[in-house]
């Protein structure tokens, strides 16, 4: 996915349906402005890779919704991160992320109580 199309679909996301108007004052709002044609092309490639869905809304549009929740998709994209940056190792990731301070001391400690969970999820 492009950063438009992650974009777009973070908007969906939010919204659970929307029209191109709403996503182009939706991304406006965000910084992104762009025009009507630019979001229909956007949104007609996310429908082609299968991420978006449409139907016919009230007048001539449409309205849009994502296909695809968002914790598939960041799965995926980490998926991807792990094989193709980190040759397929999530400890390579991890270390990165902990060598190069990227995890705040805060951040860290959710980390820590998450992975006690997550131990404590997998003795039962």
């Amino acid at each position: 996915m492009t950063d438009v199309e992650l974009e777009i679909m973070r908007i969906l996301w939010a919204c659970g349906e929307t029209t191109v108007p709403d996503l182009v004052q939706a991304l406006a709002k965000a910084g992104r402005p762009l025009a009507q044609p630019s979001i229909r092309t956007m949104l007609a490639i996310l429908q082609r890779k299968r991420y978006v869905s449409r139907r016919a809304a009230a007048g001539r549009g449409f309205a849009y919704r994502a296909l695809v929740s968002e914790d598939e998709t960041q799965k995926h994209f980490v998926q991807t991160v792990v094989e193709r940056v980190f040759g397929g190792s999530p400890l390579a990731l991890v270390s990165t992320l902990l060598r190069d301070n990227v995890i705040s001391g805060k951040d860290l400690a959710r980390v820590r109580r998450m992975i006690r969970d997550k131990e404590k999820g997998e003795k039962r």
